[in-house]
């Protein structure tokens, strides 16, 4: 028989249990806390005292267990059983009426369709899985078929209940939520971060990212991190309400925070006036959003409205337009790029704009800057594109000071003091050093050995900016001459990485013929250029030798490539360059020729968008780069046909609207079968 101290204890800890899961859910769940933080905590400290003193009364969802648990060596996948959406986005109220349109026209329905309205926080998706009532893993949405295990970690977070508030609970229930980092709590670990010394983060979303993939839960734990809940994935042993709103008030019922603006909304007008009062609240709310999620509100609705490779048509995401500041224009520096683009960066009174301090942004090219009319010492309009990329957007000439300065582009490179030139029909000033200019020398050493071209793996930035202004690279073939010694001698090198480096120059001489190309930097002359001249023309040797008319026989090259690749192969110092790569050992296999038989794709575009599940993006471009296709990164008109798969956005809307070919993913792996890709 057991113990009367052991039936007391487990009494006693079951109650305290009980306390502290109702005290969170009134805290996180209803925003209505009953009890003081130090009472909290006192409740808490006593559970813990009984649970050292006897372990066996521990339990999985016991609110002691949010952090104990070792550092993992790395996360494990997780399959999503029901995958996770991506949202197609509306960028305007003629975006949002279209997507109204549609779904009446779906549905065969006049009267107003009700919406729910959610604000769209800017955190990270995360799965909840509950078994029996009992939290037993948190995943990431990765690529929305599979992301990562982040269980220990998510059981860190308070507004997270570790067991569902019901006594009846699902056998299986899956909840889909955003974790997010109060603006209040990121002020706070900037600030902490600061005084040890240590790097801060951009902004709230890269925090709260950061802070899930950390190993060590504990590290999680330090993070005030919290948790809205906007839906759900995996459900078994529970019947769904009628309504996405029903369907989110039950999980506030049963623990889970669910966001205090949701509205439903009466029809499209309903939407675009709830759009109206979010973003005038949005820069006073406690957390970041980017945007209102619409939702059809009726499920049987959702149902019959299904998805577009994954992508619902019953919800939308309304983004709110790119944040905007005020500051001054200090100065303007130029840069110089891999190819000789002379490009003017504005340096800015630092700001802070959606979420992030801005202290410079491109001005991109001499005729923006006299579009814009901007001054040094001029106060500008500062505004993230897409809340990510500063721009200078306009100039408040009533606030020009009498000593605002003209911006005056350079005649000599500021880095070799070679004369600048503008090629007839470019906008772009580049400077004409080529490799005696020590900035394009670098751009182009780092080109040369990125993953695409020469993938000389351990060749980084850093080591770049050492090699040559140390003087032992002035051009790439310097690199196949580097030694042991000299590289072990340099900062941050030693003996064994100067070794690994020397092996990965070694294994990079063999390589294949379009890398190579890709590789020497030819204006112009990208990826799937340096493919179909290798495809056509089948040797180095056959393309050197090519005329411009020749060239431009290649399905992706015009009359300015041409030139590029003939001015190239024409010069002198390319010449020698090219001779001394081949000398040091540089080699690939010649390819056949192409015919019209191998390329059976020649001249079409093609889009690939969303996520393949049978292959990646990479590959999949590679054996559309094979069959002779240009693969971009837009829809356009002039796009031949798009590869949808789940999770595929805009670009589908996009390519449905121009009525551009689609094809979903087991047409387009039946495509490649036909053509021997496999």
């Amino acid at each position: 028989m057991q113990p009367q101290a052991d039936r007391d204890a487990l009494s006693e800890a079951e109650r305290l249990r009980r306390q502290l899961h109702e005290h969170n859910y009134r805290y996180y769940a209803l925003d209505d806390p009953q009890i003081t933080d130090a009472e909290y905590d006192s409740l808490l400290r006593r559970l813990q005292e009984l649970e050292q003193q006897f372990p066996q009364l521990r339990t999985a969802d016991s609110p002691t267990q949010r952090v104990g648990v070792a550092p993992l060596a790395e996360f494990e996948t997780v399959h999503h059983q029901v995958p996770m959406l991506s949202l197609d986005n509306a960028f305007s109220d003629d975006e949002v009426l279209a997507f109204d349109r549609r779904i009446h026209d779906r549905l065969n329905i006049q009267d107003d369709i009700a919406y729910v309205c959610e604000p769209k926080l800017d955190g990270v998706a995360v799965s909840l899985l509950y078994k029996d009532g009992v939290l037993v893993q948190g995943a990431t949405r990765g690529d929305g078929s599979a992301g990562e295990n982040i269980t220990a970690n998510v059981r860190t977070i308070r507004s997270i209940p570790l067991r569902l508030q019901t006594e009846k609970p699902p056998a299986q229930f899956e909840v889909r939520g955003e974790i997010y980092l109060p603006r209040a709590g990121f002020e706070r670990i900037n600030a902490e971060a600061r005084e040890r010394g240590e790097k801060t983060f951009v902004n709230p979303r890269n925090a709260a990212a950061g802070s899930l993939r950390q190993l060590d839960s504990s590290i999680t734990a330090s993070r005030p991190l919290s948790l809205f809940a906007y839906g759900t994935g995996l459900v078994d042993g529970w019947a769904l309400p009628d309504s996405h709103r029903q369907m989110l008030d039950q999980l506030r019922q049963w623990g889970l925070p669910v966001n205090p603006l949701i509205e439903v909304a009466e029809g499209v007008s309903g939407c675009i006036a709830y759009y109206q009062r979010l973003v005038s609240r949005r820069d006073g709310l406690g957390y970041d959003i980017d945007g209102i999620v619409y939702k059809v509100n009726n499920l049987a609705l959702q149902q019959r409205l299904g998805f577009v490779s994954r992508a619902p048509r019953w919800a939308i995401a309304r983004k709110f337009p790119a944040q905007e500041a005020s500051t001054r224009l200090l100065d303007v520096e130029f840069q110089v790029g891999r190819t000789g683009a002379v490009t003017p960066v504005a340096r800015l009174e630092p700001v802070f704009v959606g979420g992030v301090t801005v202290s410079n942004a491109t001005l991109h090219n001499r005729d923006e800057i006299g579009r814009l009319g901007a001054r040094i010492g001029d106060t500008v309009i500062i505004r993230r594109a897409g809340d990510v990329i500063p721009q200078v957007v306009s100039v408040v000439l009533r606030e020009r000071p009498e000593d605002a300065r003209e911006i005056q582009f350079p005649r000599q490179c500021p880095v070799c003091g070679s004369p600048v030139e503008q090629v007839a029909g470019e906008v772009v000033m580049r400077c004409s050093g080529g490799l005696v200019c020590a900035a394009q020398r670098k751009q182009a050493i780092r080109h040369f050995a990125s993953r695409k071209a020469m993938d000389i793996d351990g060749l980084g930035d850093k080591l770049i900016e050492q090699l040559v202004d140390q003087g032992l690279i002035e051009s790439v073939a310097d690199i196949y001459r580097l030694q042991l010694e000299p590289l072990a001698a340099l900062e941050r090198m030693a003996q064994k990485s100067a070794q690994n480096l020397l092996d990965a120059i070694k294994k990079s001489r063999q390589t294949t013929l379009p890398r190579f190309l890709y590789a020497l930097g030819v204006r112009e002359v990208g990826e799937a250029t340096a493919r179909a001249l290798a495809s056509h023309f089948g040797s180095l040797e056959n393309l050197r030798a090519a005329t411009e008319m020749q060239l431009q026989e290649v399905g992706d090259v015009g009359p300015v490539v041409a030139h590029f690749v003939r001015e190239f192969f024409d010069n002198e110092a390319s010449q020698k360059v090219v001779a001394e790569l081949q000398a040091a050992g540089i080699h690939w296999p010649d390819m056949e020729p192409a015919s019209a038989a191998d390329q059976p794709l020649a001249g079409q575009t093609w889009v690939l968008t969303g996520t393949l599940e049978s292959l990646s993006r990479t590959e999949a471009k590679e054996k559309l780069l094979k069959l002779g296709a240009k693969v971009a990164g837009t829809v356009s008109a002039k796009t031949d046909c798009v590869v949808a798969g789940p999770g595929a956005g805009s670009k589908l809307t996009k390519a449905e609207s121009l009525g551009v070919r689609v094809v979903d993913e087991q047409a387009f792996l039946a495509m490649l079968r036909d053509n021997g890709l496999s």
